[in-house]
């Protein structure tokens, strides 16, 4: 890392429609460091008490927090509560500005905090010789390309999986919500609407996917490598029909990769 700390660091992802709490040993590898300990819930579901017990139970008294965040109200929040029960200790919420990264595009402030940070941990992890394209299936899914000289160079978002699914229930008169939480690669062929439903959602994003993977890699100076991360990634990663590797908590390493000197 490039902050010498003595205490435990949690790294906060604050999505838009999940909070990702991962708490990483002092002095862990520079190479996509992986969280001892885990917490995971809804924004509507922030509880104080969880986060303070989750603590405790990892025997992490003092703690150094560093936050990145896409979604502003949830953000403020955790930050009241910080100043208010934990403000004795050192808190950064990360800037494009804090990461060791070379941002290419338009307007590198306005880049999705979590798409940086993956970028980040995926220098860490990509063949030094090798772009990659990083995918990222959340609430939207993030399709972005890495040069194989570490340097960002931006991609393509669109709608994820869960955001299709009400999109298609609220926008239309008969079709109904279908839960996509366990959505497992399911028959092209649905013979319901609901099954038809599921069929869309997955392979469409699929499809989606690898169509983007193709046209990135020809913007590329080289054979880029596959790294997808997110709450479907593993399913979607399995079903590219290509050479991809899953990393589960690629933001959350990316973060404990970024903290500004002490």
């Amino acid at each position: 890392m490039n902050a010498a700390l003595s205490e435990p660091i949690v790294a906060v992802d604050v999505g838009n429609s999940r909070f990702k709490l991962g708490l990483f040993d002092a002095g862990a590898s520079d190479c996509c460091p992986e969280p001892r300990s885990l917490l995971e819930f809804a924004p509507d579901g922030f509880d104080a008490r969880q986060i303070t017990d989750w603590l405790r139970e990892a025997g992490a008294e003092r703690v150094t927090w560093r936050i990145a965040s896409v979604h502003r109200e949830s953000s403020r929040r955790l930050e009241a509560w910080l100043d208010d029960e934990r403000g004795g200790e050192r808190r950064t919420q990360l800037k494009h500005t804090d990461l060791p990264l070379s941002v290419d595009v338009e307007h590198p402030e306005r880049v999705g905090i979590d798409r940086l940070l993956a970028a980040v941990a995926v220098n860490a992890i990509r063949s030094p010789d090798r772009p990659a394209v990083v995918v990222d299936h959340g609430s939207a899914i993030t399709v972005d390309l890495v040069d194989a000289d570490g340097t960002f160079r931006g991609g393509a978002i669109l709608p994820g999986i869960g955001m299709s699914a009400h999109a298609l229930d609220r926008l239309t008169d008969q079709l109904p919500l279908v839960d996509v939480r366990d959505l497992n690669a399911p028959d092209a062929l649905g013979r319901s609407t609901e099954a038809a439903i599921r069929s869309g959602l997955f392979w469409g994003a699929v499809g989606a996917v690898g169509q983007l993977i193709d046209r990135l890699a020809e913007r590329a100076a080289g054979d880029p490598q596959v790294i997808v991360t997110g709450g479907a990634g593993q399913r979607i990663a399995e079903a590219l029909g290509r050479e991809s590797r899953f990393v589960a908590h690629l933001i959350l390493s990316g973060i404990t990769l970024s903290m500004p000197q002490a």
